[in-house]
């Protein structure tokens, strides 16, 4: 066997040197050849695709956050090389979502002996643009730009931007073409969601599920203290999960349209500002090396 590790060394602030020197070594005691390519910001789609090519990998660990998940899916959209997730970035929300062991040791374990390859959607937006957890558009986003831009990482920094932009709360009109309809509705944040919960842990869309083809749309109308609370309480039962405060939208395909430039991010990258934003999904666009674990596997 050989597997590739796609490594964002700068991702969540976390070094991946120890976590490598190890892998590396259980990956000799088995007999399994490996090779590392790291990001480094500069040509990075090219670079790893010409590794690809030329390694020929079995298996691909992705080893990072979100973002490093996303890269990983997206260089991999061409071929039929599974994928696993090694969760070493900020959050790690596409990894919890999916049930990938919080041990990036114990994650690797599974990514070698998994026999379980399934079929996992990404979105594709603006044609050129892709998310495999969650995007929005609104106050989320503005927290992201002001993460984006200081040094210090994690979520005590996200948490001081969250707290700023709450101040704002400033509602904007939507309108989403979706499903042979058009809905118009005011929101402070509109959710594009393959996926449930923000690397928090707290849910933005509860009927998520990036492996059944379909994504939704969700309109958050408010952020007022109790939605607060409840969103915060949500993150430990769906109960308290308050859906009159939320409109969704399941589909396939979405327009959303905005009277002035919003800014929109994905998978916690900042992609810039739009006045339209198309959303398709990709079906069974990436395989995905999962367990029993994952709570989207039934068989």
């Amino acid at each position: 066997m050989k597997v590739l590790f796609i490594v964002n060394p700068v991702s969540g602030d976390v070094d991946k040197e120890p976590f490598l020197e190890k892998a590396t070594k259980l990956c000799q005691k088995y007999g399994i050849v490996t090779q590392i390519f790291k990001t480094t910001g500069k040509e990075d789609e090219r670079k790893v695709e010409e590794t690809i090519n030329s390694f020929a990998p079995d298996r691909v660990a992705s080893v990072g956050g979100d973002g490093t998940t996303l890269f990983s899916a997206i260089a991999l959209l061409e071929s039929k090389i599974p994928m696993g997730i090694i969760p070493l970035g900020s959050a790690n929300g596409m990894a919890v979502e999916l049930g990938v062991h919080s041990n990036p040791l114990e994650a690797l374990k599974d990514l070698i002996m998994s026999s379980m390859i399934r079929d996992l959607d990404i979105l594709k937006v603006n044609d050129k643009h892709f998310s495999i957890h969650l995007g929005d558009v609104g106050i989320n986003a503005e927290i992201v730009a002001s993460y984006e831009k200081d040094p210090n990482r994690g979520m005590t920094t996200y948490a001081k931007y969250f707290i700023d932009e709450l101040t704002k709360n400033d509602p904007f009109e939507v309108e989403v073409d979706a499903m042979d309809q058009t809905i118009v509705e005011k929101a402070v944040m509109v959710g594009i969601c393959n996926a449930k919960k923000y690397g928090t842990g707290i849910p933005l869309n509860i009927d998520g599920n990036p492996m059944d083809g379909k994504f939704e749309i969700i309109l958050v109308k408010d952020l007022n203290t109790q939605f607060l609370i409840n969103a915060g309480l949500s993150k430990f039962n769906d109960v308290f999960y308050m859906k009159e405060n939320i409109t969704a939208i399941c589909t396939e395909k979405a327009v959303l349209k905005f009277k002035k430039p919003r800014l929109l991010q994905l998978d916690g990258e900042v992609i810039g500002k739009f006045k339209e934003i198309n959303v398709e999904i990709i079906k069974g666009a990436t395989k995905l090396i999962t367990s029993t674990d994952n709570q989207y596997i039934h068989d």
